[in-house]
């Protein structure tokens, strides 16, 4: 039992009951070590428990048994007959061809798999299962999935798992099979039971029966009545992953609050001073953050909380406030940022309004200057400190470090977070992100953190006229841009690609760049414009340079890809192109077009896409058009095709988990999330009513790997 507290953070023994399941894949019997080394990689993990989550992507029904004089060719079907007769190929590249009959008919039969051939033999029984067709006027099966014995079973509702190179489906079935058997009868219930009857779930190993094994439960035959249990099977497990992930992170929440820290009281001295040279009223959502997280960072605890705010929202501005809050109370702060154009910016910012010394280190400031650098922050002269991930290295040694910010955090490692908080004693966290998350993937996300969110931007700022483009309309978009530079316009154009792809119709950058400097600025009457290139396969110090020429007004127009995205302040920029903008996800879209807006000047967003354009990527770019509300537009991209993945590549259901995401729409990972969430609330209460947990949450913290909850701190 866990005991409250104390206790929070420590990792629970695992339950007797289900110690089988947590065992090694190589300890199943019949399971060879090669057949176990290749479960392991297509499950994504060694032991038992990830086997049985290793969730089918089909269910193929063999239960049509038909007249063969009136069998219907496209139909999967399960023949019984006996071999009259059999031909062996020619050559090896030739199929066996033999003729099943029954009473009801004759199937031909062509398959190239020699182990098959050892029941070709004329006059054998045999049950076959695979999809018929007609070939030459004649009823026929190709490469049937089954040749048995008569008298062997197919699965009459067959499931397909995913699977990898050298691992047959065979081989997944035997060894689920047995690990299915190692699950307990009577284990104990994790969901509520009003949630389960509301829901009409079964309980956890019926729910794992209907997926493998539907057709080994006789009341799932009738009909297509597995398919609905199946989807109730589904949704139980993912809800199951889910609330197992939001009880540990609530625990992990709960030992954040009771880890000791150190209260950081200041005059408000130095935060005046900054908002006077910024000379503008913070807006009421800064208010509100800046209120949160002095409330954090005077209280005796460590401040673990995310800062969440839309483009051009005033995330900087804040996390300036906050570090001086840590300077008034006679500490440093420091701020560490992915790219050292986003650092850069950083550092401009805080030079501009700190009444303290600033402080800037990354990869290129070398030989004096760093010396310089490393020295004020070891003596504590450097009040505030801007970086790159050079902040964590070895050498780096701060006076007295007491707040760490972590901007677009997700582009850091957990290791690099937590190297920075280590820095000094008790240090408070900060980390912000400029991606608008949609609510319900902050729980997923967040959820052992506090959130601040920035939803409003600074007055004064003009709304962006996005409009949409086809690629009929290209030369009069170039004939538009024309014209924006011949009155003084900076144009960003955005491509996705560096170099031309052989299997995607899409505008390369560096092909893009060569057009547009043909058009705008290397033929004889051209505009003369100063066309730029930047992108991420250049070494660094040129594609900053590019960037700071059209900073500077040097170029006019900036060819890029999305190394862009963040980090490039240009309020003189107007106009931002996006080339086959169907290809981004919603939240990049807006991230990108938020490249432009910053100044006083009317922007332009042109969103351009291809000739073929689906009805979802259009209704996408239509809300793009329509509002520039980041948050409307993320929960809106979670609709239309899941959270995904924030840095990997899975584009639908919730990040980082197996479950408890679908490309098949059979239920709403979203609204589990809610429900486990609420349902973890209630549950972790009782925990720190009660001092301990209950064998039934144990046993499903272990199940999905969450009995460990220092790791789920340490994420954070």
């Amino acid at each position: 039992m866990l005991q409250a507290h104390e206790g929070l953070a420590s990792c629970l023994p695992v339950p007797a009951l289900i110690a089988p399941l947590l065992e090694p894949l190589s300890g199943l019997a019949g399971v060879k070590p090669a057949t176990a080394k290749l479960l392991a990689r297509v499950v994504g993990g060694s032991k038992v428990i990830d086997l049985l989550f290793h969730m089918p992507e089909s269910v193929t029904d063999r239960r049509y048994r038909p007249d063969l004089r009136a069998a219907e060719p496209g139909m999967v079907a399960t023949v019984e007959g006996v071999v009259t007769r059999v031909a062996a190929p020619a050559h090896g590249r030739q199929p066996w061809k033999i003729v099943v009959e029954n009473a009801t008919g004759a199937l031909e039969v062509a398959f190239f798999a020699r182990w098959q051939a050892k029941r070709a033999v004329t006059g054998a029984a045999v049950l076959l299962s695979g999809r018929l067709e007609v070939f030459n006027g004649r009823l026929s099966m190709s490469n049937p999935e089954y040749f048995l014995a008569a008298g062997d079973l197919v699965p009459p509702l067959d499931p397909v798992w995913p699977l990898t190179a050298g691992l047959f489906g065979g081989q997944v079935r035997a060894a689920m099979r047995r690990a299915f058997a190692l699950i307990p009868e009577g284990m104990p219930e994790w969901q509520d039971a009003a949630v389960v009857a509301r829901h009409g779930w079964p309980d956890f190993r019926t729910a794992l029966l209907w997926t493998h094994f539907p057709g080994d439960d006789p009341s799932l035959l009738a009909g297509d009545a597995w398919r609905g249990a199946r989807r109730k099977a589904r949704e139980r497990l993912a809800c199951d992953e889910l609330l197992a992930d939001q009880v540990a992170t609530l625990l992990a929440r709960e030992a954040n609050r009771e880890r000791p820290g150190r209260a950081l009281v200041g005059d408000g001295a130095l935060q005046r001073e900054a908002l006077r040279r910024f000379g503008h009223v913070l807006t009421g959502a800064q208010t509100r953050a800046v209120a949160e997280i002095e409330a954090d960072l005077g209280a005796p605890r460590r401040m673990v909380r995310l800062l969440q705010g839309d483009v051009g929202s005033g995330k900087t501005l804040v996390a300036l406030l906050a570090m001086l809050r840590a300077a008034e109370a006679g500490a440093q702060a420091a701020i560490m940022a992915p790219t050292e154009i986003l650092a850069r910016q950083h550092y401009a910012t805080f030079q501009r309004l700190s009444p303290v010394p600033v402080v800037f280190l990354s990869g290129s400031v070398r030989g004096k200057a760093r010396k310089e650098a490393l020295a004020a922050i070891a003596d504590g002269s450097a009040s505030l400190v801007i970086g790159t991930h050079a902040l964590v290295q070895e050498a780096v040694r701060f006076h007295d470090l007491a707040l760490a910010v972590v901007d677009e955090q997700h582009r850091f490692g957990v290791g690099q977070r937590i190297l920075l908080t280590e820095k000094g004693e008790a240090v408070d966290m900060l980390v912000m992100t400029a991606t608008p998350i949609p609510r319900s993937l902050l729980l997923a996300h967040w959820g052992e953190m506090d959130v601040s969110r920035l939803d409003s931007k600074p007055a004064g700022r003009k709304p962006i006229r996005t409009s949409i483009h086809g690629q009929e309309s290209f030369e009069e978009v170039l004939a538009g841009i024309g014209r924006a530079l011949g009155r003084g316009a900076r144009v960003f154009w955005v491509c996705p690609l560096v170099s031309e792809s052989e299997t995607l119709d899409i505008a390369a950058a560096e092909a893009r760049h060569a057009a547009l400097s043909e058009r705008f600025g290397g033929r004889p009457g051209a505009q003369q414009v100063a066309v730029g290139l930047a992108h991420g396969q250049q070494d660094s110090a040129v594609r900053e340079a590019a960037i700071d020429a059209f900073a500077t007004g040097e170029s006019r127009l900036l060819v890029a890809t999305t190394v862009i995205e963040v980090g490039v302040d240009v309020p003189a920029a107007t106009v931002m192109v996006i080339e086959h903008a169907e290809r981004f996800g919603l939240a990049q879209l807006h991230q990108l077009r938020g490249r432009v807006g910053r100044g006083a000047a009317e922007s332009f967003c042109l969103l351009l896409h291809g000739a073929e354009v689906g009805a979802t990527a259009r209704q996408r770019l239509t809300l793009l058009r329509e509002t520039e509300d980041g948050f409307l537009i993320a929960d809106e991209d979670f609709r239309l095709r899941g959270g995904g993945d924030a840095t990997g590549n899975r584009q639908s259901g919730l990040p980082g988990f197996r479950i408890a995401t679908t490309d098949e729409a059979e239920f709403d990972p979203g609204a589990l999330l809610v429900l486990a969430r609420q349902s973890a609330e209630m549950k972790v209460r009782d925990i720190l009513r009660r001092g301990r947990i209950d064998e039934a949450l144990a046993v499903l913290l272990a199940l999905f790997g969450k009995s460990d909850f220092r790791r789920v701190i340490q994420s954070g």
